[in-house]
């Protein structure tokens, strides 16, 4: 279930939604930026930083694709929280996959936000960008870190191109990230966690809504925003590779499946077999968190079968262009 901080003081809590019931999405409150130019505060280092993320989380796994597309294994290690959310919040503890915290040598993430700031007040969230020089989070909002990390970060990354927000598309690309995200990334979570018949039937329209119309641009060009792989794609196949396995039940997104969905079905399958996409999804970890962090939702906290997927099988999106760029995966 998580908490919160106030005044740097951990309370173990649920969500709470608005006055219709429904949920409210915490902004982001670590919003620095790093900047590869002379005079700046935070510039990108080999080493320097550290990322904290969650396998199960699809914010956290937004950044650890361009971290894997841009060859930032090295140069930005990475530490894994515990599956389980529960009243403590994100943990670092055993669990396969997860791992130790080796800057502060947490027990919780909480620490973390502790250490940035003693009387921070919000929720305890992933990814969360540290500076082990300056001994603070930088950074805390997934769609800027991925920017970040496609951008600044190309002078210490073993693969600095192609550009997944190029200057061109940069205006369709951004326009296209608030499009799908109260509709799609956010839409399952208010649905999921909407307090009131009402606000679960409005989430669920506008998702539905959303999804159709995606499958319908998707019919004719390969990615969101054309024939390029862009920040976009990253943002949405995240939302996408949990639906069925776990949105379309536990969260009650269920009037269809990604499967059902012609192209949609066929651009995941595209996006899981590219480099730095299947190889950084962790089924295990995305079904175990959702499945027992949430006991208001799953009391039982039983985890549901896997459905049958092949994210393997054969896929129709060769049948449209594909820009190749220099340096691409």
């Amino acid at each position: 279930m998580g908490g919160r901080l106030v005044e740097g003081t951990w309370y173990a809590e649920g969500y709470e939604p608005d006055a219709d019931g429904r949920f409210v999405r915490q902004s982001s409150l670590f919003r620095d930026w790093t900047r590869d130019a002379a005079g700046e505060r935070f510039r990108p280092e080999a080493g320097r930083y550290h990322l904290y993320v969650s396998l199960a989380c699809p914010w956290a796994h937004r950044t650890l694709i361009m971290r894997s597309l841009r060859g930032l294994q090295d140069a930005l290690p990475v530490s894994v929280v515990h599956p389980d959310m529960l009243d403590d919040g994100w943990e670092f503890r055993e669990y396969p996959g997860s791992s130790a915290d080796p800057v502060l040598g947490a027990r919780y993430m909480r620490e973390i936000y502790q250490a940035a700031d003693a009387r921070f007040t919000g929720r305890v969230t992933v990814p969360a960008l540290w500076d082990t020089r300056e001994k603070t989070i930088v950074n805390n909002e997934s769609r800027e870190i991925l920017r970040m990390l496609d951008h600044a970060w190309q002078g210490v990354a073993r693969r600095p191109a192609p550009d997944y927000a190029p200057a061109a598309l940069q205006d369709s690309i951004e326009a296209t990230l608030d499009a799908i995200y109260e509709p799609v990334n956010n839409g399952v979570y208010k649905c999921g966690f909407a307090q009131s018949q009402e606000a679960y039937e409005e989430a669920a329209d506008e998702l539905f809504a959303a999804l159709a119309h995606w499958d319908e641009v998707l019919a004719g060009q390969r990615f969101l925003c054309g024939d390029q792989l862009t920040e976009a794609d990253i943002c949405l196949y995240t939302t996408l590779i949990r639906f069925d396995a776990v949105y379309a039940v536990h969260f009650k997104c269920s009037q269809n499946r990604i499967v059902d969905y012609p192209h949609l079905w066929n651009y995941l399958r595209d996006l899981y077999q590219r480099p730095g996409f299947g190889d950084t999804t962790n089924m295990d970890h995305i079904r175990r968190h959702y499945y027992v962090s949430h006991p208001f939702i799953n009391p039982t906290q039983h985890i549901a079968r896997m459905p049958a997927i092949d994210f393997m099988a054969p896929h129709d999106r060769d049948r449209l262009p594909e820009r190749r760029r220099q340096g691409a995966a």
